[in-house]
């Protein structure tokens, strides 16, 4: 056995960034180099694996933690985290577009993750000493051709957009973007949307950009931030045709104009990460709860109604924020929220409602009194950006 030992390793320039079997570590390549959270897409707390169906117009969509579907094409996608991926990843979220679609200037479906400013203020963006970043990832299509890629600011009115080519159907390919830092503009840096991160499955011209490859100024909606030049669509096509597929994992977003190994985190770091954002008490899809009793939360009731039941306990993570808090039958009951014991289906149940303070701490409320008994309810917390 052979031992080394020294001060420093340089390169043959004199610098300090030799590589090591081809990986040149450097500062920003270490564990948490990945800005982009679940990138692998194991983790789907609201649908466990579930299909969910992207309607025009529904606002925002979660086919797994983190990623967001939006659609404005007039008509419904499907997107689901399926097992299918290259070698290194087990997972990827596939969207289907059963019917074909006729692109408009204003169609527009976009697969996008929002990252925290807190999670991205060392870019320093809007700044002179604004840093380059790079994206990876892994994409697979039934067209090949032209697709786009985009980044944008809170108010939309920074943007960038770029393009990658799909060459062979059905087929993964690996991908990379290296974009240099926006020096003007504003970006948050505090818990608000930082930086969006945007695929533009469809893209009508009502959504391109100006230029590609550079930074831009636009007014009005973040959602007119990407695209690309003309009337586009999935591989450059005027229309899409019914069973179209697209799908996506292994991403990440780093700090650097170099493309590092794909930073795997442990499962339980990841659903930890998605947590700040969402979570539920339960297993099963969201809003219907699986089992009659798994996952719920109980305190003891109180016989003044109105009253504050009490406080449940401490969420798994610190919140991004407070959120919106919905509660559902610890027995899956229709039409009831809160019950008095969560291991009987035979006790009366109520309506009620839960509320989170201060990021961390959950509690329970009852429309009216429910005696000194227990009370239980299944629990799901919105703190999306």
């Amino acid at each position: 056995m052979s031992t080394l030992a020294t001060n420093a390793i340089t390169d043959a320039s004199g610098g300090n960034t030799a590589s090591i079997n081809g990986y040149t570590p450097t500062m920003s390549n270490m564990a948490g180099r990945n800005r982009i959270i679940n990138g692998d897409m194991r983790i789907d707390q609201r649908n466990a694996g579930a299909s969910i169906s992207v309607v025009s117009g529904s606002g925002y969509n979660y086919p797994v933690d983190r990623f967001i579907c939006w659609n404005s094409t007039g008509t419904t996608y499907t997107a689901e985290q399926v097992e299918d991926a290259p070698a290194g990843f087990y997972q990827s979220t596939k969207l289907t577009f059963a019917s074909a679609i006729s692109l408009t200037t204003q169609n527009e479906a976009t697969f996008q993750q929002i990252i925290e400013g807190l999670n991205v203020t060392d870019f320093r963006w809007g700044t002179a000493n604004a840093q380059t970043i790079t994206v990876g990832l892994w994409v697979k299509s039934s067209f090949t051709g032209t697709f786009s890629m985009g980044f944008c600011n809170s108010d939309g009115t920074r943007a960038y957009a770029t393009t990658y080519t799909v060459n062979a159907a059905n087929t993964w390919e690996y991908k990379t973007f290296t974009v240099a830092g926006d020096t003007s503009g504003t970006w948050l840096k505090t818990n608000g949307a930082g930086l969006f991160v945007r695929w533009n499955i469809i893209a009508g011209s009502n959504f391109q950009v100006s230029a590609n490859n550079t930074w831009t100024t636009r007014t009005g909606a973040y959602n007119s931030a990407d695209g690309t030049y003309g009337t586009k669509a999935i591989g450059a096509a005027s229309s899409i045709s019914a069973g179209s597929t697209w799908q996506i994992t292994g991403v990440q977003l780093e700090a650097g104009s170099v493309a590092t190994p794909f930073e795997h985190r442990q499962y339980g770091q990841e659903l930890a990460l998605c947590q700040r954002y969402y979570w539920q008490s339960h297993e099963g899809t969201k809003g219907s709860p699986s089992g009659s009793v798994i996952g719920t939360t109980g305190v003891q009731g109180q016989t003044t109604t109105g009253m504050v039941n009490g406080c449940v306990g401490i969420m798994p993570v610190e919140m991004r924020a407070n959120g919106t808090a919905s509660i559902y039958d610890a027995n899956n009951t229709a039409g009831v929220l809160m019950r008095y014991d969560p291991n009987s289906a035979n006790h009366a149940g109520q309506s009620g409602y839960a509320v989170v303070r201060n990021k961390r701490w959950l509690f329970l409320n009852s429309n009216s009194g429910l005696g000194a008994s227990q009370v239980a309810a299944h629990v799901e917390i919105e703190a999306e950006l």
